[in-house]
């Protein structure tokens, strides 16, 4: 399993997000630092049965000690990225952070099985056009996977915000509209996954303290 330094994790997300001054970069660079603080504050006991208390969103284990310093697998490199588009769409950052918690297991594994999948075939614009049909959903990958959130109004009945993962994107949708009123955002995974990825095989890890 590769493991890239915060340094890295930042390089590739603020180029594949396209930052191409030095104040949108910082801005970036920001918010990711935000994502991560609200990660490691809030508590993760032991053995806690609720999966949003039960590991951190972000990172593996408890935080290096000293001198020591975060590394990031390629899964966590990703789910940075998704809480920053969360972010994008005006969701709360405690809300973010507590959902991609939540969803780690699952998301972890939809990541993995994402890039198993071959690049070549899944950007292929003439399969992409082949599979398309009138009345559809449109993607730029033949294999779209959506994270969907989604939120109702807050009553007594009604719960908090949610958030689901979806192969079917017909199934994202009908969830959408299932009641009216319903506000929802929808992240499509796969083209974001792979981009990730090629950006990360870019980066350089660098010393602490040096640009």
């Amino acid at each position: 399993m590769n493991a890239y330094k915060r340094n890295q994790v930042e390089d590739a997300i603020v180029a594949g997000l396209g930052a191409d001054d030095a104040k949108s970069e910082a801005n970036l660079v920001t918010r990711l630092k935000r994502l991560l603080d609200t990660d490691r504050a809030l508590e993760v006991p032991p053995q806690s049965n609720r999966p949003e208390l039960a590991n951190y969103a972000f990172v593996s284990g408890d935080a290096p000690g000293k001198g020591g310093e975060t590394q990031f697998s390629e899964y966590e490199s990703f789910a940075l990225l998704i809480g920053l588009q969360m972010l994008n769409h005006r969701w709360p950052q405690k809300f973010v952070v507590e959902s991609l918690r939540r969803i780690r297991p699952a998301l972890e594994r939809q990541h993995k099985k994402i890039m198993r999948l071959d690049r070549a075939k899944l950007f292929d614009p003439d399969q992409i056009r082949l599979q398309a049909k009138p009345g559809s959903l449109a993607f730029d990958t033949n294999s779209p996977v959506i994270l969907l959130i989604w939120s109702d109004q807050r009553t007594a009945e009604d719960p908090a915000p949610n958030v689901e993962i979806f192969e079917d994107p017909s199934a994202a949708f009908k969830r959408g509209i299932e009641k009216p009123g319903r506000s929802m955002t929808w992240l499509e995974l796969t083209r974001s996954a792979h981009a990730l990825s090629e950006q990360l095989a870019k980066t350089r890890p660098r010393k602490r303290g040096r640009s």
